[in-house]
């Protein structure tokens, strides 16, 4: 579960430590560009792995709102985010700076007013995804000249910035303006915009893989506002985040045409400075709960967070919804969470089956002040629970701190948010987000699509192989078990007296990929001069007969997008090409063979243990016989001659 960062961050709200820096006219230009959406590509960065702390989801702190959109009715990018939320931590985009361009993996963040990324001369920066930024080596770099407008250098030649955040991370560096590029899919041409190079960065920040933040909060260093600035673009734009365990998603900037059945809450900029919605009910299984309408306006009233990972209510509400919940499912065994320092509300017995959990957790409706509502599926306020398979846990807790309503990621899964500042309303609309492209491809707009893999009644089909840039499926078939993974991966390393130490390859791909070593099995290696081509295959744990879906699915999608980090010494690497192997039938021997082993032993046992009492009883019979009774004659033998 949620670490005690988690827990503290996601009670706090971002504050920042410095007064809004305003930039000065020559740095925000406006160029008269026809409005137009840009949709940017989302990657699902893991965590760090070799970190002993809870990865960097704990930047729930960091309170990334996403300002408000409409989908676009013929986007120009549909670039898909994969992997999950609470698994991985943070959702970042691919943004590329200077000429030629220099790209980072940044953190959505819409609580957060500046993009900021690592400079080249930082003085205290963690090991990120990719190279720092070098302005030098940038032709359109110009750095922001220190004015009446912004806080200065110790030279008093160039403008800074710095950013604390709710558990003491903080980012402070310089601000500079340069060509921002927002992929090859995207409509709009590269923009110069306003961003920071950073000198110093603690806490999570310095531990994070991500290379930074893409600010989206409200405020005139915010990458929409400085767009919408320069009318390029509509001041709107939308998230959507994947369903449990799938993923998918992607983020648009601009306003698009809102699909049939969204509903609406308005959205008071005045009310606080952060994206809020007017809440007034919570339903479960279709009652109200016994709560006035002014516990979800207390403090920031309620807030739309989706770069937190769960929800966080008033302690009123929060024992409302939680003793609700609980009554709801009283044929489920309530357990102890996966973390023990936590007073989880576990629940076990509704098994593996995503698509049921609707059977068996009530639904829960949210309604705004104009009556509309949200339904919520079980997916949008549970998370599974990471020891104790086919259970799960509530994702809603107690906000200790304040009265504020904290609503984060997990509320708005599969769900389209759009958040339209210009109209000051947030739009929700349910929808499978990880198959939102695929679809906005084929119709050139959003359409309906079921939330959950569906049951085929057709044999599944899964390709053999799958050439690097195509794309895994988002999940396969509910009756499809993966037994094997094979992938062929390609590198080549630097120096050409230094061979693989393949037993220590083995560790670092299963490292990487979240398997034990006892999983991963180098097949063939074939070399010539630098270059290795590997096979691999993955197999199951050895406390299980397949490999989840889930799991296949994230699997192949690391190692296809390199979230797969090997020492620089191993060189890069290229996914040649993978299959799928489905888990293999087993005969009624293989299936049976231990209840059989231990029939046969247990009769093995009873049949020696029956001799064994024969044999002593035989022999006490034959001693009890050869004694004779006192006065008793006995016959007189004759001494036969020596």
């Amino acid at each position: 579960m949620a670490s005690a960062g988690y827990r503290l961050g996601t009670l706090l709200l971002t504050w920042l430590s410095l007064t809004e820096l305003i930039v000065s006219a020559q740095a925000l230009s406006h160029p008269t560009n026809r409005h137009r959406p840009l949709i940017l590509p989302l990657s699902l960065t893991p965590h760090d792995s070799s970190a002993s702390s809870p990865p960097s989801h704990e930047r729930d702190h960091h309170r990334r709102r996403l300002q408000n959109s409409e989908l676009s009715r013929s986007p120009s990018a549909r670039m898909r985010l994969y992997d999950d939320l609470l698994a991985n931590g943070y959702y970042t985009t691919r943004l590329s700076i200077g000429t030629p361009p220099q790209e980072f993996a940044l953190i959505v963040d819409t609580g957060s007013t500046v993009t900021y990324v690592p400079c080249s001369n930082c003085q205290q920066c963690g090991k990120h995804q990719d190279p720092r930024f070098q302005p030098h080596l940038s032709s359109t770099y110009q750095p922001v000249k220190c004015n009446a407008h912004c806080y200065c250098d110790t030279a008093g030649k160039q403008c800074t910035y710095q950013r604390r955040y709710a558990e003491m991370s903080s980012s402070t560096g310089v601000l500079g303006n340069d060509l921002v590029s927002f992929g090859n899919e995207s409509e709009l041409t590269p923009q110069r915009a306003v961003f920071g190079c950073e000198t110093v960065e603690t806490g999570d920040l310095f531990s994070q893989r991500a290379d930074g933040i893409m600010g989206l909060g409200r405020g005139y260093l915010s990458l929409v506002n400085q767009l919408v600035e320069k009318h390029v673009i509509d001041d709107s734009f939308s998230l959507c985040y994947g369903g449990m365990g799938v993923g998918g998603g992607a983020m648009i900037l601009g306003s698009i045409a809102s699909p049939t059945g969204m509903v609406f809450s308005h959205s008071d900029p005045h009310r606080s400075p952060y994206y809020n919605i007017e809440l007034k009910e919570i339903h479960v299984a279709g009652k109200p709960l016994n709560l006035r309408p002014s516990v979800f306006d207390g403090k920031h009233g309620t807030v739309l967070d989706s770069g937190t990972t769960y929800a966080y209510l008033p302690a009123k509400a929060f024992m409302a919804f939680r003793d609700a919940i609980i009554n709801n499912v009283q044929s489920l065994k309530k357990i102890q969470g996966p973390d023990p320092n936590y007073h989880d509300v576990c629940f076990a017995g509704a098994g593996w089956d995503i698509s049921k959990l609707s059977e068996v957790f009530p639904k829960v409706d949210m309604v705004f002040s104009n009556k509309q509502k949200l339904l919520l599926s079980p997916e949008n306020y549970l998370f599974k629970h990471t020891k104790v398979p086919g259970a799960y846990c509530l994702g809603v807790f107690e906000n200790k701190n304040d009265d504020t309503t904290l609503l984060g990621g997990i509320i708005v899964r599969n769900t389209l948010v759009t958040y339209d500042r210009e109209k000051n309303k947030l739009g929700f609309w349910k929808t499978n987000c990880s198959e939102l492209w695929k679809r906005l491809q084929d119709t050139g707009r959003p359409t309906t699509a079921p939330l959950v893999p569906q049951n085929h009644s057709t044999t599944p089909a899964v390709s053999p192989s799958l050439a690097p840039s195509g794309l895994p499926p988002n999940s396969f078939p509910v009756e499809f078990r993966v037994g094997v993974i094979m992938f062929n991966m390609s590198f080549s390393i630097k120096s050409s007296s230094w061979k693989p130490n393949f037993t220590e390859f083995e560790e670092l791909i299963a490292h990487e990929l979240g398997m034990n070593t006892a999983q991963v099995h180098l097949l063939n290696f074939t070399s010539s001069g630098n270059q290795f081509l590997a096979e691999w295959a993955i197999f199951p744990a050895d406390s299980a007969d397949y490999i989840s879906n889930i799991t296949a699915v994230n699997i192949i999608t690391r190692l296809r997008d390199h979230h797969v980090q090997l020492p620089a010494r191993f060189g890069s690497y290229q996914l040649v090409e993978w299959k799928i192997e489905p888990q293999k039938k087993r005969t009624w021997w293989q299936q049976h063979y231990l209840a059989v082993a231990a029939v046969a032993s247990v009769a093995l046992f009873l049949t020696l243990t029956s001799i064994g009492v024969w044999f002593v009883w035989k022999n006490n019979r034959q001693q009890s016989g050869s004694y004779k009774p006192v006065g008793v004659t006995i016959p007189e033998q004759e001494l036969q001659p020596l």
